[in-house]
């Protein structure tokens, strides 16, 4: 009978310690594409907004084409939500800050935003692409944040 106590505690210990190791240090997963961004002819006064382009020109300038405003420039212009194009023409949101609330992408990372595929829409549509402003790390969601795919 004792020893049956003493396999069952050595068990409950086993369990426990996989279980809690298999949650230490995970980052979450994504979808590990890589952009070439050396294929794409990216100048610094371009105007861009497809994840390709944009992403590219972060990781060569480290900042948003200059056809991205933030959402406080956005409002400056009488734009309360929605697309930007009457406020702003030709312009797209982009460089607010991402909280990374819920940890999907790396922690430790401080983030920006900026929507993708909108210059002249009537909306400002699910995709986005997060981008690290520590290490460049370029990220994109095409459902709203429920996912990302790293590219850069």
């Amino acid at each position: 009978m004792k020893n049956w106590k003493i396999i069952g505690l050595i068990l409950i210990i086993l369990l426990s310690v996989v279980a809690v190791s298999g949650c230490i240090g995970d980052e979450p997963s994504f979808d590990n594409s890589t952009l070439d961004v050396n294929a794409l002819n990216i100048t610094e006064d371009g105007t861009y907004d497809s994840k390709e382009e944009v992403a590219a020109y972060i990781k060569e300038y480290h900042k948003l084409p200059s056809n991205y405003i933030t959402k406080s420039e956005a409002r400056s212009l009488g734009w309360h939500g929605g697309s930007v194009e009457k406020y702003a023409p030709r312009k797209c949101i982009g460089g607010d800050s991402f909280s990374n609330r819920q940890s999907i992408l790396p922690v430790n990372h401080a983030y920006k935003e900026c929507d993708i595929d909108t210059l002249g829409a009537d909306s400002r549509g699910p995709k986005r692409i997060v981008y690290s402003t520590d290490d460049y790390e370029v990220y994109y969601t095409g459902d709203h944040y429920a996912s990302f795919e790293h590219l850069t």
